[in-house]
């Protein structure tokens, strides 16, 4: 099996296609509205401000409806009722339902609803959830992208809803950030192409016509979301500009040229300046340099954030001026419907143009025509009769397996004997909110155990595997119940030491419980305390120790790390994730993950894979005794198997090379051990003198390859030369006359670029 990571992505800066029959039903149903019809449609609100609760079920209220349809002509509604909750199917097209009736009876516009079903049917009772995207990144399986983003656009539209807040591909660039889980990882290579991936699954390969089995997606948080200064959500970043054109840019434009429909904006600032009111990002960036006629939605009240919080806006009045004329097209006011009269006054007093009142509702349009909805406003439940089928439970399932990472191994203790004892101990052990995250039926997932019985937690996927009558379940450590992620229970830890003792192996699964955005903002990344006591306590035992990490981000084991035979790191694997984990125990799956993010060792050394090479430092002699070298727990892009593989003759297309050739790297990889095993082939490169300090090494290409024992297969890693370019200090891209070292596995190789090229384009 191969696994390409160059992918389908078209050249830079080329538009959506356009559709002239499309386009002229977009002008003739704008002619005819008006300005009131037109600000509604660039309205947002929460479902929760439409309807109440009556025996433990939501039902819309048909005066508030009246008024936000009917009276502001509402144009779009989001998120689901109860905190939020997730719903039935049935119950999804009795509500959606009912707004679209209103919505075309009234201002003749279906409504768009959207929902953030951003690992599957977040928000949909009884369909599938898939690992969550970090675990996505760590297969370095773009197929795994597509399909689960295939499945959850078609259980979503059974349940009538066309539009989903998903994918994620901010970089996660600090590991404190409690957003780690949600995107891909740190490299932009792979929240490239597993976004672009994931928007072709969701959309289709039209994106004027998604059809029935499709939704449209919303590329979020535009930009730079994931590398807060302090850590924290949504609170500023401050990033070079040559980083945020080469680096954090580059998923956004991979997932607009993959067709794109929406995307949603980064809710704090960048370098000072809020995102929602950046005209340069939002309109030069997004949709003149890309040439891109989509729509831009705001995040959850962020419009509020440039006066409350951002201060560069007196007023809510002023806060909306300054975002429509920056580009914003649809304001999410989840409970406020005064954006509407703002607006019109904005515009009454020449503050805000017409040109912009049209050029957004348009847009807003076009996505409507796009998804059908104008002829198709719903979708229901009985035409979609794979939902929550076997085969998908089956991609779910296998997709977990593949993004599982073996991080240690120590003198072969896995694969685990058929027979053996098992003690399955720690807070995580038995619980199916550990092992989705948040996002999952509730915004914190904290309701998921009520949810997900049906699923087995790791203990219970562990007795399936190996027998009831061999496994001990005595936590020591638990959790809250639906409490805050950090909040434990008094520690039994004498408990778990006792049940040790009949025990052949510990199974010590640790980690965080679920949590989403602010409410998972830290101050420590050292693993808890009493987590770590119980590690150590029962490594104290005497019996070998193997660790399971199951969490949203990694959190500092480096006293805990020494004390264990075995590391598997789960991360979020979804609904199947104690069964992929229980195969790959047993050895029934041999794990390929990789690192997708670099785990680091201590508090004081948070990196990532591309520093600077002048971040890393020789010791100094003499009395400034520094010592800055690098040091991570683990690397990204590392990840153990239960088989090895053997690296050897790397060559190029050609040793030399101009801007515009496209070379073509090739390597032997062969099964050097007993096992079958998939293996990820990676290419870094490192420009060896640059007029900008360079990365220490950059991913340049990726696939994975399945193979046989004793089977060798050479692996072909084509690139651009352009894709060696950096964004010089002068913001354009540029490729530099001289060295560049090329790296696949163990083999390196230098090339030499022949001479120096600067594109006059802002993209490449």
């Amino acid at each position: 099996m191969f696994v390409s990571a160059v992918c389908f992505l078209q050249a830079s800066g080329t538009a959506l296609p356009k559709d002239a029959g499309l386009e002229a039903k977009v002008d003739a149903t704008l002619s005819r509205m008006t300005l009131d019809e037109k600000i509604g449609q660039m309205t947002e609100l929460s479902i929760d401000v439409l309807g109440s609760w009556k025996d433990n079920e939501f039902f819309l209220d048909p005066e508030k409806l009246h008024e936000a349809i009917a009276v502001y002509k509402v144009g779009s509604i989001l998120n689901a009722p109860g905190g939020p909750t997730a719903q039935t199917p049935e119950k999804w097209e009795q509500i959606i339902s009912q707004i679209q009736d209103i919505s075309m009876k009234e201002i003749g516009i279906p409504c768009i609803y959207g929902l953030d079903q951003n690992h599957g049917t977040t928000y949909t009772l009884g369909g599938v959830l898939f690992p969550q995207n970090i675990n996505v990144g760590a297969s370095f399986n773009p197929e795994i992208a597509r399909q689960a983003a295939e499945i959850t656009a078609y259980e979503t539209r059974a349940a009538n809803c066309p539009w989903t807040y998903s994918p994620t591909v901010d970089l996660t660039r600090d590991p404190r950030w409690s957003r780690v889980w949600e995107n891909f990882g740190e490299d932009p290579l792979v929240n490239a192409i597993m976004g672009a991936n994931q928007i072709i699954g969701f959309q289709g390969d039209n994106p004027n016509q998604v059809g029935p089995h499709k939704v449209a997606t919303s590329v979020k948080h535009y930009l730079g979301y994931g590398a807060p200064r302090t850590g924290k959500d949504r609170t500023p970043a401050y990033i070079s500009p040559s980083d945020l054109r080469e680096k954090f840019f580059e998923p956004y434009r991979a997932c607009i040229e993959a067709g794109a429909l929406t995307v949603m904006v980064n809710s704090g600032s960048i370098n000072g300046r809020p995102v929602h009111a950046n005209n340069e990002l939002l309109t030069k960036w997004l949709k003149e340099d890309l040439n891109w006629d989509g729509m831009i939605v705001t995040d959850w009240a962020d419009i509020n954030n440039l006066y409350t919080r951002e201060y560069i806006a007196a007023d809510k009045k002023e806060a909306i001026e300054i975002a429509i004329n920056a580009g914003i097209d649809m304001s999410m006011e989840p409970y406020d419907l005064n954006f509407c009269t703002l607006l019109k006054e904005l515009v009454s007093e020449g503050r805000v143009s017409m040109e912009r009142i049209d050029d957004a509702t348009r847009r807003i349009l076009r996505l409507k025509y796009r998804l059908g909805l104008f002829e198709t406003p719903n979708t229901f439940h009985k035409d979609y009769p794979e939902f929550a089928s076997a085969k998908h439970e089956n991609i779910a399932l296998k997709s977990a397996e593949e993004s599982i990472i073996l991080l240690k191994n120590h003198n072969d203790i896995l694969p685990l004997e058929k027979g053996v004892k098992i003690l399955v101990t720690g807070p995580n052990a038995n619980s199916m909110r550990c092992l989705n995250g948040g996002w999952s039926y509730s915004w914190q997932g904290h309701l998921t155990d009520r949810f997900a019985s049906k699923y087995n937690t790791i203990y219970e996927a562990v007795c399936n595997k190996f027998g009831n009558e061999n496994i001990v379940l005595e936590q020591g450590v638990t959790y809250l119940p639906e409490g805050a992620y950090y909040e434990e229970n008094v520690p039994e830890i004498d408990k778990a030491v006792a049940a040790a003792g009949d025990a052949d192996v510990i199974l010590a699964c640790i980690g965080e419980n679920s949590y989403c955005e602010t409410p998972g903002n830290l101050s420590d990344l050292v693993l808890s305390e009493n987590q770590r006591n119980l590690v150590k306590a029962l490594a104290a035992t005497g019996k070998p120790v193997v660790l399971v990490i199951n969490g949203g981000r990694p959190r500092i084991i480096n006293d805990i790390e020494p004390l264990a035979d075995g590391i598997i790191n789960v991360l979020l694997p979804g609904n199947f994730g104690g069964d992929a984990l229980a195969n790959i125990l047993a050895g029934d799956t041999n794990p390929s993950a990789k690192m997708p993010y670099t785990y680091p060792k201590n508090q004081a050394e948070l990196t990532t894979y591309d520093y600077r090479v002048s971040e890393e430092m020789d010791k100094m002699e003499g009395a400034y005794d520094y010592d800055a070298v690098v040091s991570v727990q683990w690397p990204f892009g590392y990840g153990l198997s239960y088989t090895t593989f053997k690296y050897g003759n790397f060559k190029c297309s050609q040793n030399e090379f101009d801007a515009d050739n496209d070379l073509v790297f090739t390597i032997d990889v062969t099964n050097t051990g007993a096992k079958a095993g998939k293996e990820v082939v990676m290419l870094f490169s490192r420009d060896m003198v640059a007029s900008l300090t360079p990365d220490n090494r950059r991913l340049r290409a990726f696939k994975k390859v399945e193979l046989q024992p004793g089977e060798t297969k050479s692996v072909s890693l084509p690139i651009k030369a352009a894709d060696l370019a950096f964004v010089d200090s002068d913001g354009k891209w540029t490729l530099e006359k001289g060295d560049f070292r090329m790296q696949a596995g163990t083999e390196v190789m230098t090339i030499q670029c022949n001479e120096t090229h600067k594109w006059d384009t802002p993209n490449k």
